[in-house]
């Protein structure tokens, strides 16, 4: 599985941080090596890092969705009672989805976000350490 955090670098590069395995993990899953899990949320967290943290137009924004979906990820929803618990641990909701997304599906989440690794670090792996 992989989060927003290092799916945000597959789209803009510039100015992100590991971005090597990024593009490792992005060249595994373009030859068929990977399989990507993300909740439907990945993709509203994309759209919204794209038309806030870049000011992308809506032509642009619409680009992205066409993107996204012809990429053509496994889309798995995690049980609301885990992600209730993992926020309750201390995440956002929006990271507990894919930390429960990964308990369920018996895995880890490839993520940069250093407090899905401090407070799930049973169901997740740093991308800087991923095992490419």
């Amino acid at each position: 599985m992989l989060d927003a955090s290092v799916l945000v670098k597959w789209i803009k590069e510039t100015g992100e941080a590991h971005v090597a395995p990024a593009r490792a993990l992005r060249a595994q899953y373009r030859r068929g090596e990977l399989r990507v899990i993300v909740p439907y949320l990945a993709y509203l967290e994309l759209i919204n890092a794209a038309a806030r943290r870049w000011a992308w137009s809506p032509d642009q924004l619409s680009q992205l969705v066409r993107v996204l979906f012809e990429a053509r990820f496994a889309i798995g929803e995690p049980p609301l009672e885990r992600v209730a618990y993992w926020t309750g641990q201390g995440l956002t909701a929006y990271d507990a989805c894919y930390v429960a997304l990964a308990e369920e599906r018996r895995t880890v989440v490839i993520t940069a976000d250093e407090r899905i690794l401090a407070l799930a670090s049973q169901f997740s792996e740093a991308l800087a350490e991923a095992h490419i």
